[in-house]
């Protein structure tokens, strides 16, 4: 990043991808306050529409976008197209959660009035997208923040603004003003700058657990801001009895490894039963030993590609070379194939001898395996972090998953299927680190707008009864 300047490289290649100034943040919040009316008056049918036409306009751009995504993130093509996919499912599934989620309720009111309850937007929204889904996840945000009536500036991580420029044109080549739907250039700063800023209403983030930490405390003295935040998670996935033994080491892979282990869900945790330790490692290791580490447009097509940069590259092989120090033991070593790009090899390591195991999401394709005696042991391990986003049972029959469930604290329970992967039909978050009670997906139109009580009469109808003398 150069002075006042935003600059994007492929990770594949490490050339030069995008650049463009950083934005003015007053003039952004100012323009879209002036958006603001206008925009909350239209009828909802109106809002509607005009998003149906955005997710029209991404269909258009579907091939552009792909592209675009695996260049500027390192994803594999095959992967891209999923996450350009689910930009356009977004919509509808925004659509029907706003219904169901806000509805309208009329009832019947004293003196043959009626009582009402309808929701309003909040105003401004910021949204701050991150950069390993940087399309999906924000378009998660500002597509139910429109729907309810509010206006979004939205600041994409300074790692991947090429992508969200290209999302937020789509907005507007479908008739939803770059006013109304406001892209903005820039790094940490003119992040907090809009954060703190007084003409914005809301927060809407996806990141890391300090940056969202940090969102928390310079809001903590302002509780009229609505503040949603996504920060990932150390999740659990555990093994007990299965036969399944090819499966349940897919279903590992699959966890930990999709993405190059750049989702917030990624399984960070491996637990298994002392019983099934060593068959389920053998598979594992002879499964990872396949996984194809390329470019995102090789052929073959590969499992995964390269981490974001070369900073997160090189605090993941630190990270991996602390474990080994610190009682470690590897089960596959953490590889570098080129020392100037941020290619890794998926990486296990048996951490079960390590006294103080730190409790940190280590976002990339680094796995620990925690070896434990009994059913009981391993739900207390999958309880020993601060995160609470995602867990997973493989194995094991229903009154265990039914223990698994009610005991294990997380956003997201799953049982026989990865920990990653959430349906965007169902509510997406988490708690403790993970997020503060504000779960996005289908549930995103709860933080979107606030639901206004009123007692209604068409003519003004009152008297008092007790406590006034004679006139």
């Amino acid at each position: 990043m150069a002075d006042n300047e935003i600059i994007s490289f492929e990770p594949a290649t490490g050339e030069e991808l995008w650049r463009r100034k950083v934005d003015d943040v007053d003039a952004a919040v100012d323009r879209a306050r002036r958006a603001w009316p206008a925009w909350a008056a239209q009828p909802l049918a109106t809002r509607i529409e005009l998003v149906r036409r955005f997710a029209n306009e991404v269909r258009k751009a579907s091939d552009e976008m792909a592209q675009l995504i695996s260049k500027e993130t390192g994803k594999p093509l095959w992967e891209a197209r999923t996450e350009v996919e689910a930009v356009i499912n977004k919509v509808e599934i925004s659509v029907n959660a706003y219904a169901e989620r806000t509805g309208q309720k009329r009832l019947d009111g004293a003196l043959q009035g009626s009582s009402a309850v309808r929701h309003k937007p909040h105003g401004v929204m910021v949204v701050l997208g991150p950069y390993n889904f940087p399309a999906h996840l924000p378009n998660g945000h500002i597509v139910p923040a429109l729907i309810a009536g509010n206006v979004v500036i939205f600041k994409p991580s300074e790692k991947t603004p090429a992508v969200g420029e290209l999302l937020m044109t789509c907005f507007n080549r479908a008739g939803i003003s770059a006013a109304v739907a406001q892209f903005v250039v820039g790094g940490p700063e003119e992040g907090k700058a809009l954060v703190a800023h007084r003409g914005v209403n809301g927060v809407l983030f996806t990141g890391s657990a300090q940056a969202g930490i940090a969102i928390n405390k310079r809001l903590a003295n302002n509780p009229g801001k609505i503040v949603a935040l996504e920060m990932g998670g150390n999740n659990p996935i555990v093994v007990i009895d299965t036969p399944k033994i090819t499966d349940a080491a897919t279903l590992i892979v699959q966890s930990a490894f999709t993405s190059a282990g750049q989702r917030c869900t990624a399984a960070r945790r491996l637990i298994i039963k002392e019983s099934m330790y060593e068959p389920v490692i053998t598979e594992l290791k002879s499964l990872v030993s396949r996984i194809i580490v390329d470019e995102p447009f090789a052929d073959p097509a590969p499992f995964m590609g390269p981490v974001i940069d070369n900073m997160a590259a090189e605090q993941l092989v630190e990270s991996f070379l602390y474990f080994l120090s610190n009682g470690g033991k590897a089960i596959r070593h953490m590889t570098r194939p080129k020392d100037d790009l941020p290619f890794l090899s998926p990486a296990i390591i048996d951490t079960t001898e390590m006294s103080d195991r730190p409790d940190v999401e280590l976002f990339g394709p680094l796995l620990q395996v925690i070896k434990v005696k009994d059913f009981d042991a391993a739900i207390k391990e999958a309880n020993r972090t601060r995160f609470g986003l995602s867990a997973s049972l493989i194995g094991g029959s229903p009154q265990d998953y039914n223990r698994f469930w009610a005991n294990v604290r997380a956003g997201i329970i799953n049982w026989n299927r990865p920990t990653n992967g959430a349906s965007s039909s169902a509510p997406f978050g988490g708690l403790g680190l993970s997020g503060n009670h504000r779960p996005a997906a289908f549930y995103a139109a709860d933080y979107c707008a606030y639901p206004v009580a009123s007692t209604e009469m068409e003519q003004p109808r009152a008297n008092i009864g007790v406590g006034l003398g004679d006139s």
